[in-house]
């Protein structure tokens, strides 16, 4: 977690599987910036969005994570290719991080049916 003026800006996480490039390296580890008025607005602006509006999470979160493993940057073709449980990681991190700085996820117990708010691992792990 980087901190500008003793708030938050940008959140280490772990990717459960990882992104898989095009040479068999795997990138799990990244960082993610808060979003800003000008990542949004840029939304507006791709082509992809016109025929595909679920692209621009893809989009969104391009602009976002300043670093995924050893890739120096992230692209949203780059993010086609992450694994199902990688991108719902990613989105409910996203999410998290811009609605009060700590990631949490509301879940409820399989066996007793208690809910509760649990941290959600910035290493991404269970």
């Amino acid at each position: 977690m980087t901190n500008t003026a003793l708030f938050p800006t940008e959140f280490d996480f772990t990717l459960p599987k990882g992104l898989l490039d095009a040479q068999g390296q795997l990138h799990r580890t990244g960082r993610m910036r808060l979003a800003t008025a000008k990542d949004e607005m840029a939304l507006l602006q791709d082509p992809h969005l016109q025929a595909n509006p679920a692209y621009g999470m893809l989009v969104l979160l391009s602009q976002v994570i300043t670093q995924l493993g050893a890739l120096e940057r992230v692209t949203p073709a780059d993010l086609e290719n992450l694994f199902r449980p990688d991108i719902q990681y990613l989105r409910v991190f996203y999410e998290q991080i811009h609605q009060s700085g700590l990631p949490q996820l509301a879940v409820q117990c399989p066996q007793c049916q208690h809910q509760f708010a649990a941290e959600l691992s910035p290493s991404g792990e269970h």
